[in-house]
């Protein structure tokens, strides 16, 4: 992209993804900026063309190698960066998407953008504070059954 096109929104999901049996959480450490070494739910871009659910699935594959299904859409918002001089650097419109694992339920692996790969409960995803990317607890918390 050269500097004189202006930067537009970009589509985007991230897959929220709870394992059947104990109820944790499937997160990525983030191999990439922004959130580079920073725990967080697995995502990115939607291709074009692409069903929001499908890319969720596709993300979640992978970035852990666990197959599952998007089934609804919790929330979403904007994630905007900007320079220090306040110019746009990019603005993404992030989609959180309810993934329900298909099959057996397997460890994950890290793979594509991610460091690591775990399930974890939520005491855990508190506890990561600054590790974390933005709002993860917040948004863990909000897809929890009854919330």
């Amino acid at each position: 992209m050269t500097s004189n096109q202006p930067i537009e929104p970009r589509g985007a999901v991230l897959a929220v993804c709870r394992h059947p049996v104990d109820g944790t959480w499937l997160l990525v450490r983030r191999a990439n900026p922004p959130d580079a070494g920073l725990w967080g739910f697995p995502g990115g871009r939607i291709d074009p063309g692409e069903d929001l659910f499908i890319a969720a699935s596709r993300e979640l594959m992978e970035e852990t190698g666990v197959t599952a299904r998007g089934e609804g859409v919790i929330t979403a918002f904007d994630s905007i960066h900007r320079d220090e001089n306040g110019a746009l650097l990019f603005h993404y419109v992030i989609v959180a998407v309810k993934c329900v694992v298909v099959g057996p339920v397997t460890m994950p692996v890290a793979g594509d953008d991610a460091l690591e790969a775990e399930w974890l409960d939520l005491p855990a995803i508190e506890a990561l504070g600054v590790r974390a990317s933005a709002g993860v607890a917040a948004l863990a918390r909000l897809a929890a059954p009854g919330a």
